[in-house]
């Protein structure tokens, strides 16, 4: 239930917004509001508030019963997914055109450092998911496994991709590999001290922008740029793996 209510979060619910919804459509019949008060830990001063917010959204339907009872019956799962899927659909087609038009160029290269495993991997994937051209990674299997669906949709949709996974495993999208042991220690931070054995992760998206970072022990560090010299540093240290 925690996992689900976080879900609902993400995608626009408050939290009081969330466990109500939920606990609707666990109960299978109408529940007023001091049982879902009770059952969701909504707080009894603000449960009529958090309902009319979910009846207002469409979440949730008021039902009129015997002697002024309001009753509250969730909108179907399924259906209340698909509305969701198509005002986010919506929402990105709208922003994909005004929002570009609002945006300065920037002074310098865009560059930020990236100081943990999750955050790293999941600029990778943003960079993976940008690519419209060409994409370039070098990575391990840990990480070849993550990036592998993003890097499978970018060569579906015509980019060209030329992926080098360490040791003897493939990519995804089945390209040649490459043995990235002794470079990854090396570019990573030496032979020596915390950072020596960690696993390199170089992705260039595009020409034009690149992340490179390392992993070791659940720990992860990096750096994003668009900096032209970094990326084409980048890009040749994949060509010189893949050699």
């Amino acid at each position: 239930m925690r996992d689900v209510v976080e879900q609902l979060q993400r995608l626009g619910m408050s939290g009081y917004e969330a466990k109500a919804y939920v606990t609707l459509v666990g109960a299978g019949r109408p529940l007023n509001g001091y049982e879902v008060a009770k059952r969701s830990g909504v707080p009894r001063s603000t449960v009529y508030e958090t309902l009319g917010k979910l009846v207002s959204r469409g979440a949730a339907y008021e039902l009129h019963e015997e002697e002024g009872v309001v009753g509250y019956q969730p909108l179907p799962p399924a259906a209340l997914l698909e509305r969701m899927r198509r005002e986010f659909d919506d929402s990105m087609e709208s922003l994909q055109s005004s929002l570009p038009t609002i945006a300065a160029p920037p002074e310098v290269p865009p560059t930020h450092n990236l100081r943990d495993a999750e955050s790293l991997l999941t600029r990778a994937g943003d960079v993976v998911a940008a690519a419209r051209s060409s994409l370039l990674v070098a990575a391990w299997p840990e990480e070849t496994a993550r990036l592998s669906p993003l890097v499978r949709r970018a060569a579906k949709r015509g980019v060209e991709v030329s992926e080098t996974c360490s040791g003897a495993e493939r990519g995804p999208v089945g390209d040649a590999t490459g043995d990235m042991t002794g470079s990854g220690r090396d570019v990573a931070g030496g032979t020596a001290g915390e950072d020596a054995g960690s696993r390199l992760l170089v992705v260039v998206g595009d020409r034009r922008e690149a992340l490179i970072g390392g992993l070791a022990n659940g720990a992860g560090w990096g750096v994003y740029t668009q900096d032209r010299a970094v990326v084409l540093l980048a890009e040749r240290y994949i060509a010189g793996v893949r050699r």
